[in-house]
């Protein structure tokens, strides 16, 4: 059968085939030539396997593979697709395999890690899908209340409560016929996720007989299932926020035929247990005990307890270890059966339908055709349960903690033609416990609303808005501090008359930059919180979402107007941070610190573009503009927009699109990191369509 490849000037795929089965061989293919390193690095995270050639340094992530047993769960999720999906999968992972070789060759990873291509299975885009999205919904921020209320009360958990550090947001818009200049609707946003090199979207035209779509694809996985755009219908998702996954505390014991776990009726039920080993190079392996209960697997402690042998309070009867359930576990399901009705999709009730079948990650999804049909919807697997297991570790020796059934998932409409999503408390506020501030939302509303009509060139300036409203609280201190040294006053005054922009280019947005941090750091330190500083016991993979500092720093709005903060003098606490910063004398702009911070997971090779020569970046976790330093640990931005879009309803090639760096996952490639400047200046790339204005790279299989 005929595959035909052609590019555009960008480097981005279109693909051609005589069906759908064949397209998603040449996608896997083409992947493969284009991204062979990113291909295998996320196969070995799925597999718990990476240690393998990246070292040490990657053996927390892979203990937690394997004893979550996302591979096991992505084999049964494969062995359960309908007959037609499982087909087209293998057909993607059949042109991976064909293709992995020659895009090893060209990628100089491969021999500075000593790692050869192996081979992908059937079920590994389910593991690659599970294993990207295993920590979307923060389970691991239950850990975190679960420490704030041992340590500090339960009180205390309210004024963390925000969008947390590791978690992934979005923005995204639609504004309906009425209020564009075509008639048509237009969907524009950016998924915001961490920067990766090769990035975690890939720009790519599918076009067979059945369907001509073009998207974004995340490698590894056929289709494009967040982000497409059909010709007559399109959508888009942003992370719903939803909680769906829990963490049960669980009593095991050793016996001579292997592990026990204490069961909500009193009995001790047998649990699976089997011993693996993590390779790890130039070190011994790890070996790793996998248990999993009747809850879900156990990821963190066992019969002995937590790994540093301490134990959770108010359990009479320590050691205790924890277990994982979450939907896919549950289901063996990984939401696959979605994607081709995706492809296929003519219609915003074609897509709905879709998204029936998704599973996770929990998304919030955005529509519309050119019969003028919209959608705003929620779609995932949310489970029922009680409001115990959604807010902290619930034991699973007690009853009343099962799951029982699912949630009806939400709907909601468009107000004066036009709907945002970027993580607020919206349609999905049921099944959530926290959500982003509301100021992306507010400040998009506020844009859309300020023109009766929009274009799809018109877009890209919200991409990049970079007003800072969270900057209310900490400057709504400074007007009543007096008595500050000359230095510190003129520093306040700057700041009283500073836009709240934080564009690279602005001194104020680094003055105010350098304050917060200096708050953050002293109210990290203050005594207070002293309890929240004394190591957990929980893998040192969950360690980033118990990080006083980084939650503080992202907390920093409630805890600046709460009603009372443990007798905290919250002014004396800006006024000496005012005067740490207005001491340095130093004169520099918010981008000399603000930079771009890829993560790579061979960072020191000699290819590798060095942090002082990435790009100076505009914009701020709580801005539209959301490229997320850490306040009081770092002003390197290592989340940000992984994609920007504007689908055109009117005309598809019209729709613009770019990516923080390029199309090709190779060093040294022309397409490599072109659209870097692009994506930096808030530039995006047109959608080509006209097969005529594309390079054929060659002409069949």
């Amino acid at each position: 059968m005929t595959i035909e490849i052609y590019r555009d000037a960008w480097g981005i795929p279109h693909l051609r085939a005589t069906d759908a089965r064949e397209l998603a061989r040449a996608q896997g293919r083409v992947t493969a030539l284009d991204r062979a390193w990113q291909l295998e690095v996320e196969r070995h995270r799925a597999g718990g396997t990476s240690a393998s050639f990246l070292g040490a340094a990657a053996v927390p992530w892979d203990v937690l593979a394997r004893r979550a047993r996302l591979a096991d769960t992505a084999e049964r999720s494969f062995n359960a697709l309908d007959p037609e999906t499982a087909d087209w999968v293998r057909a993607y992972v059949d042109g991976v395999n064909e293709g992995l070789a020659e895009g090893a060759r060209r990628t100089p990873e491969f021999a500075d890690a000593g790692l050869a291509p192996g081979r992908w299975e059937p079920w590994t885009p389910l593991a690659v899908w599970i294993a990207t999205h295993i920590l979307f919904a923060g389970f691991p921020a239950k850990l975190w209340r679960e420490e704030v209320t041992r340590r500090l009360g339960p009180e205390a958990v309210a004024l963390f409560a925000t969008d947390g550090p590791g978690t992934s947001g979005s923005n995204g818009w639609l504004a309906a016929g009425e209020r564009t200049v075509t008639g048509q609707a237009v969907i524009a946003g950016d998924p915001h996720r961490f920067i990766e090199e090769p990035g975690v979207y890939q720009q790519i035209r599918l076009s067979c007989p059945e369907f001509d779509v073009v998207g974004l694809a995340v490698p590894g996985v056929p289709g494009t299932a967040h982000f497409g755009h059909t010709g007559a219908v399109a959508w888009a998702i942003t992370n719903a926020m939803a909680d769906y996954q829990d963490l049960y505390r669980e009593r095991l014991r050793r016996t001579g035929a292997g592990v026990e776990a204490l069961g909500p009726d009193g009995r001790w039920e047998r649990a699976h247990r089997q011993t693996e080993s993590v390779e790890v190079r130039g070190a011994e392996p790890v070996p790793v005990e996998v248990i999993e209960t009747a809850r879900g697997p156990v990821i963190a402690g066992g019969p002995e307890g937590l790994d540093d042998g301490t134990f959770l309070p108010d359990d009479p009867e320590p050691p205790l270890a924890l277990s994982l359930r979450h939907p896919p576990r549950v289901l063996a399901e990984a939401g696959f059966a979605a994607l081709l009705p995706l492809l296929r999709a003519r219609t915003v009730a074609d897509v709905d339908r879709a998204f029936d079948s998704w599973v996770e990650p929990v998304n919030v999804v955005l529509a519309a055709d050119t019969e003028g049909g919209t959608l705003h919807r929620v779609a995932g697997r949310v489970p029922v349960r009680s409001e115990a297991n959604q807010v902290r570790l619930v034991p699973a020796w007690e009853p009343g903690h099962e799951w029982r059934g699912w949630h009806e998932m939400p709907r909601a409409g468009l107000t004066d033609g036009i709907a945002v999503m970027a993580n607020q408390r919206g349609p999905s506020a049921p099944l959530g416990v926290e959500f982003a501030p509301p100021h992306r939302a507010r400040r998009i509303a506020a844009l859309l609303g300020g023109k009766e009509q929009w274009s799809a060139t018109g877009m890209p300036t919200l991409h990049m808005d970079t007003h800072l409203a969270s900057a209310a609280p900490l400057l709504g201190l400074l007007p009543a501090l007096d008595g500050l040294s000359p230095e510190a006053a003129a520093l306040r005054d700057r700041l009283l008359s500073w836009d709240r922009r934080m564009d690279a280019t602005s001194e104020p947005a680094a003055d105010y930059a350098a304050v917060r941090g200096a708050v953050v750091r002293r109210l990290a330190a203050h005594p207070a919180f002293g309890p929240l500083t004394e190591p957990p016991a929980y893998p040192e993979v969950l360690l980033p979402w118990l990080g006083l500092t980084a939650r503080i720093a992202f907390a920093l709005e409630n805890l600046l107007t709460a009603e009372e903060l443990y007798g905290i003098d919250r002014p004396a606490i800006v006024r000496a941070a005012l005067e740490e910063v207005a001491a340095t004398g130093t004169v520099r702009t918010w981008g000399d610190t603000h930079r771009l911070a890829p993560w790579r997971a061979l960072p020191g090779t000699p290819y590798a573009t060095k942090t002082n020569a990435e790009p100076a970046l505009s914009g701020d976790h709580d801005c539209v503009l959301c490229t997320s330093a850490v306040p009081g640990l770092t002003d390197l931005a290592a989340r940000g927009p992984a994609a920007r879009y504007v689908w055109d309803l009117a005309r598809r090639e019209d729709s613009l699109w770019v990516v923080p760096l390029g199309a090709s996952g190779v060093p040294g490639s022309a397409h490599h990191r072109d659209q870097l400047p692009l994506w930096t200046r808030g530039e995006l790339v047109p959608v080509v369509t006209d097969w005529a204005r594309l390079t054929k790279e060659n002409d069949d299989d």
